[in-house]
């Protein structure tokens, strides 16, 4: 078994990387309630396996597991130290990580893994001056991984999501009420297509309905102002959210937690 460099015991503070497509958790967790993504997502136990359930199948250890967007799943990992990657569907599919898992199997859509050679995350997360690097290191993982894979989305759909990009980018210049991504309306009409067709296509081409991405994208933008230093309330108004309760109650539904123990103490 893989030896820690630190004394895990001696709890780490969690690290949270919001970059360009690609998102990253590193720290201890226990359980996660069932949820779900607007991207795919790699779990890897940084030293251990951790406890996976997939919708409504049954309790079972792996080391690692890559979900599809949209595919719901609860996790245990006992207050062990677990990584969670989400990357964007323009940047990698789920079949695109695969890269990162060995001895796989595939159950109820997703592709679990035995072991994982993931040692720049467990140093990610065990390195003190990590946060200055870990934009790099996550771009690093995440291109050696998808080498000759980059998906396809149809370009109607993949306007769409730059705008919403777009959108949260300059977030922080507006008001709440302002700070919302385009309706599916406006994203209809700038396609092309109808709205019907447009949600059929953007559903089909990412996995998840147009205004459950929309809702991704701006807990993203809430998460990056909490690891910028905001309070809870600050970063829910930046990023578009009612009130604090408003962000913390999505913040569950999202991740499977609450925010208060997800996003306390991370490091800067």
């Amino acid at each position: 078994m893989y030896e820690p460099a630190t004394d895990v015991n001696q709890v780490l503070k969690p690290l949270w990387h919001v970059g360009d497509g690609r998102m990253l958790f590193a720290g201890c967790l226990r359980r996660n309630a069932l949820h779900s993504h607007s991207a795919s997502v790699l779990l890897a136990g940084l030293y251990d396996d951790f406890r996976l359930k997939l919708g409504g199948g049954s309790w079972f250890s792996c080391r690692a597991a890559i979900i599809r967007a949209g595919d719901a799943y609860e996790f245990d990992a006992d207050g062990r130290p677990l990584a969670v990657l989400y990357v964007e569907p323009t940047e990698a599919s789920a079949e695109g990580l695969a890269a990162l898992i060995q001895q796989t199997r595939e159950e109820h859509g997703a592709l679990i893994g035995q072991q994982s050679d993931l040692g720049l995350l467990r140093e990610i997360y065990e390195a003190a001056g990590s946060p200055r690097w870990v934009h790099e290191a996550v771009a690093e993982l995440v291109e050696f991984s998808t080498a000759g894979t980059r998906p396809t989305i149809d370009v109607r759909v993949a306007r769409a999501i730059e705008a919403i990009a777009v959108q949260e980018r300059d977030e922080s210049e507006m008001d709440a009420e302002r700070a919302c991504p385009p309706s599916v309306a406006e994203a209809a009409r700038t396609s092309g297509l109808s709205m019907s067709r447009f949600q059929h296509l953007f559903k089909q081409e990412t996995g998840v309905c147009y205004r459950r991405y929309a809702a991704w994208a701006r807990m993203r933008s809430a998460v990056s102002e909490v690891v910028a230093g905001s309070n809870f309330t600050t970063a829910a108004h930046a990023a578009g959210f009612y009130d604090q309760p408003h962000f913390a109650h999505e913040f569950r539904r999202i991740f499977g937690a609450p925010a208060s123990r997800s996003l306390a103490n991370v490091r800067s």
